[in-house]
């Protein structure tokens, strides 16, 4: 067994390309071997910024050899009437590398056919590595690719080594006009080398030696070790942003924690502000003591280990100062201006050019938190019921948008809805406004919150209501993976707010009330198809929204063929579904209802069925039986609808389950006599109505 070790070296690769470029080499490292039938131990690859490092352990020297029988065609092909090889024949040896004297007759079922015998395998690793390794590196994937001297190969950036041992032997080929070695270079400053290695076991104690932390995860280790030493000796702990922490420790190959001050006056800026200013403009961690409060102290991370601490330590903090120091003059020239001075100014900023301005928007906005105030409620409530006031309501929704004309926003586009609270607090406005302005962007994606409060919640929901309905309108709807306006998101947004805020609210209802707020406008759909299309979209997106958190599919369609514009009321259909299929019985009761909603699928539009039987023409035994039954099931089922109780629903119309089967067994529903036929078929329509209101059983199938 022997070890491999391949280093790519370059010129700094940006950090948000390591992580990725690890994960390629490792997964077409993985399948070339896989595909060449060499075995190996393991794979371990990892990176700096000018440098990618594989390391195979156990690799087989050899390939296994096999022998394969191959078939080509038939005999009688093969040869011609003189029993001389065909042009088939001869084509078939050259394929397979050899004579067409060698191959050989096999008899089959279909027939005689001519084989060849072809010996596969056999190569040595080092042959094998030398082809696969400019195969892989040419192949892997960057964002951007960069060609370099006179030469036509593209990478992610320059290459400027490579380094390739198999044990001590020298896996030789070339790329990108670099030939690979034994040689590897060290960190600029701290050793840069070059460096020659015997074998691949002398790779740590080298990159050691030249001042090389070659591991992502021991860099990010040693960053937050030395970090949180730092803060400690200054009374407080680094406030780690997991994203810039990853990003720090992929721009440094020798990672050196600096603490820095910041002079306190600062501190007067709120927290947002000052840790944004660090953390995106000078790629540093903010200090906190142990209530959270700010301290006037800094975390950066350096790239070697400065001769003179202090020098480089001023300089940081001269940089930063400069940073905050706009932030402060931002923060109080905002707290100078009103929201009626911005409010003014939002006439002026476009939204969508055929959708008018900001200001227009946030007047849209206003009216539809204040009919959302009044029409959206918890399932235990009644509609209004959520105790927000529809003028605080109105109110948010017509500043939401106010701090983007704000001077902190302009620098920092990231603090928008979180510097208008900011502001609304400051500047006097409700407690329910100022929470509910941040939080009107949320939920920001897949996985980030919902918002907390009712206000921030209505005010989210009204702002991705009303930029779809006009986007809409105007015919922009996402097509495959384009979605400029980000309506998937939008709509995803609404019904995670619906199912984890419990909302209950009508969304043709509010889509109408929107899509009235406009206006008079020249669109491009008429209202009644651009609604028809954002309603199916919706619905696609609330079924991708279950399926994504591992759903049944075929219970999704079940609910969501009922209504997927309830979102709640949905999820709750869903769990009751899903726990009715686990209980006993649930396929035979399956089997049973789909078998009355194919009936009435079939039979309901030829017979205008409206679910009422009448008694006087029930004849047989079987299905008196049945109304009896139906009349006490049905009597339970209001309440147990009005309270969202699916669960209990199911489990009592799964009482009816002997009752129809005996229906079935005993009773001719397509009979001759129109009166009795349209009644039976009305029984059964009544058991399809309320099955309706769980899921649609005909889109089950076991």
């Amino acid at each position: 067994m022997a070890t491999f070790l391949l280093e790519i070296g370059t010129e700094e690769l940006p950090a948000r390309f390591l992580a990725g470029n690890e994960q390629e080499l490792q997964t077409r490292f993985e399948a070339g071997l896989k595909e060449a039938e060499l075995g190996y131990g393991s794979i371990r690859v990892v990176s700096t910024p000018r440098r990618a490092t594989v390391c195979i352990k156990d690799l087989e020297a050899v390939q296994p050899v096999r022998e394969d029988l191959i078939m080509g065609p038939p005999s009688r092909v093969a040869f011609d009437a003189n029993g001389q090889p065909s042009k088939a024949a001869e084509g078939f040896a050259r394929t397979n590398g050899v004579e067409v004297s060698a191959l050989e007759r096999v008899s089959t079922e279909k027939g005689e056919y001519l084989a060849a015998r072809v010996t596969r395998g056999g190569a040595a690793a080092a042959d094998v590595l030398k082809d696969l390794c400019p195969a892989v590196i040419s192949s892997l994937p960057f964002a951007k690719r960069m060609h370099w001297g006179s030469g036509t190969f593209a990478f992610a950036r320059p290459i400027r080594w490579i380094l390739a041992l198999l044990d001590e032997q020298v896996v030789s080929f070339e790329i990108g006009g670099v030939s690979s070695g034994r040689q590897t270079y060290g960190h600029r400053e701290h050793g840069p080398g070059p460096f020659s290695l015997a074998t691949p076991a002398d790779y740590a104690a080298v990159m050691e030696k030249a001042g090389v932390m070659p591991s992502a995860a021991d860099r990010r280790a040693a960053i937050i070790a030395e970090g949180n030493k730092l803060a400690a000796s200054a009374g407080g702990s680094i406030i780690w942003e997991e994203s810039l922490l990853d990003e720090v420790q992929g721009l440094c190959e020798h990672p050196v924690p600096l603490l820095g001050d910041i002079d306190p006056c600062y501190l007067e800026v709120p927290r947002e502000v000052l840790l944004t200013s660090m953390e995106t403009h000078q790629k540093s961690f903010g200090v906190q003591d142990a209530n959270g409060v700010l301290l006037p102290h800094f975390l950066t991370v350096l790239n070697m280990t400065p001769p003179d601490r202090d020098l480089v330590k001023k300089g940081w903090e001269r940089v930063l100062r400069a940073r905050l120091e706009d932030a402060r003059f931002f923060w109080r020239q905002d707290l100078a201006d009103t929201f009626d001075d911005w409010l003014q100014k939002l006439d002026t900023v476009i939204f969508l050019a055929p959708l008018g301005s900001m200001g227009e928007k946030t007047r849209r906005i206003s009216e539809l938190c204040r009919w959302l105030a009044a029409n959206a409620r918890h399932a235990d409530k009644p509609a209004g019921d959520l105790g927000i006031s529809p003028d605080e309501a109105a109110r948010a929704g017509r500043l939401s948008k106010a701090d983007l004309v704000s001077s902190m926003v302009g620098e920092f586009d990231t603090l928008q809805g979180i510097m208008g609270g900011i502001y609304a607090h400051k500047k006097g406005e409700p407690a329910a406004v100022a929470n509910a302005l941040p939080e009107q962007y949320l939920p920001a994606g897949p996985d980030s919150p919902v918002p907390s409060t009712e206000l921030g919640a209505l005010l989210s929901i009204a702002d991705k209501a009303d930029t779809l309905v006009g986007c809409f309108g105007l015919g922009m709807i996402p097509t495959g993976t384009a979605d400029p306006y980000a309506l998937r998101r939008a709509a995803l947004g609404i019904a995670r707010i619906m199912i984890e805020r419990n909302l209950l609210l009508d969304l043709n209802a509010l889509f109408t009330q929107a899509r009235a707020l406009y206006g008079e406008r020249k669109w491009k759909l008429d209202p009644e198809q651009s609604q028809a299309k954002l309603r199916e979209f919706f619905s696609a997106r609330v079924k991708n929204l279950f399926l994504t958190q591992g759903h049944n599919t075929l219970f999704v369609e079940a609910v969501t063929n009922i209504d997927a514009e309830q979102v709640w009321l949905t999820g709750q259909r869903l769990a009751a579904l899903e726990a009715f299929g686990k209980s006993q019985g649930f396929a035979e009761a399956v089997q049973t209802f789909k078998r009355v909603a194919n009936i009435i699928r079939k039979q309901g539009d030829a017979e205008e069925l409206t679910g009422s039987y009448s008694p006087d023409l029930l004849e047989d035994d079987a299905e008196k039986a049945l109304a009896t039954q139906l009349d006490t099931v049905f009597a339970k089922l209001g309440s147990l609808n009005a309270s969202a109780d699916f669960s209990a629903l199911l489990e009592t119309l799964g009482k009816l389950r002997p009752y129809v089967d005996a229906f079935f067994d005993h009773v001719m529903v397509m009979c001759d006599n129109a009166d009795v036929r349209k009644n039976r078929l009305n029984l059964l329509k009544s058991i399809t109505v309320r099955l309706n209101e769980v899921a649609d059983f005909s889109a089950l199938q076991l």
